[in-house]
């Protein structure tokens, strides 16, 4: 004689209680898709993405007005001489400091590539982190390489030798109250390096986020946009530099 067994009331687990597979809490997604931890994540990083646009579109106007004017008075530095009887042109030659400028140059050029490690290496560190979540696993980092530090120094340095370009040129006889072009090169050079300074003071706030154990994502968001606006930086000093040298 065959025997039944009672039937068996089999429940799915529930989210949010035990039992159950759970995705990943956060990750490395960009959009707020799977493996972000916050669900504002992506559109957090988008407005920060789009505020970044709008101050880059704004130093770049900056820059193009200054670029205008300065070519207006290049190409119109011509006073008449009553003496002469004739026009003559009011350009004073400035000799640049080419050396330390191009080695300035190179500064802020190895300081694009670590400021670029540096944002590889926390996007990779937030890819990563529901893994160094998982109970029993743990994480071996090994030598870790402080980008983000090195950026700063690099930074600094770059400002430090702006500075002593400006003091060589003092040097030489060319202040800023000397007659055109001279206080172009102090305008041109300065503007970059306020500008400069501000990505320095990001990259501290950056530093001090991750001090501070902040979020991996606030971190990764502060490292991304201070990224990309070093990276234009360096694009701008090279522009910069390019105009100062072929057009004074």
């Amino acid at each position: 004689m065959s025997v039944f067994s009672p039937p068996v009331a089999v429940e799915k687990p529930k989210s949010g209680q035990g039992g159950g597979v759970h995705p990943p809490g956060f990750g490395g997604g960009d959009d707020n898709g799977p493996g972000d931890s916050s669900p504002d994540y992506g559109r957090r990083l988008y407005r920060a993405r789009l505020a970044l646009v709008l101050a880059l579109f704004s130093i770049s106007m900056i820059f193009v007005i200054l670029t205008v004017v300065f070519l207006f008075l290049h190409h119109g530095a011509f006073v008449f001489d009553s003496r002469a009887g004739a026009y003559i042109r009011e350009w004073v030659q400035v000799s640049l400091p080419v050396r330390l400028l191009l080695l300035n140059t190179l500064v802020l050029l190895i300081s694009s590539f670590t400021i670029e490690m540096s944002r590889r290496s926390i996007a990779r560190e937030m890819a990563l982190a529901p893994v160094r979540s998982i109970p029993g696993i743990r994480w071996d980092e090994g030598l870790r390489v402080p980008w983000l530090a090195i950026t700063i120094t690099l930074g600094l340095t770059f400002l430090i030798g702006q500075w002593m370009a400006w003091q060589i040129l003092q040097a030489h006889g060319f202040h800023v109250s000397t007659r055109k072009p001279t206080p172009f090169f102090y305008i041109l050079t300065g503007a970059h390096a306020v500008h400069l300074a501000g990505g320095i003071i990001a990259l501290f706030y950056a530093g001090f986020a991750s001090l501070f154990h902040r979020s991996v994502e606030h971190r990764r968001i502060v490292v991304e946009v201070a990224s990309w606006y070093w990276h234009f930086m360096g694009i701008l000093w090279m522009y910069v530099f390019a105009l100062l040298e072929f057009a004074m």
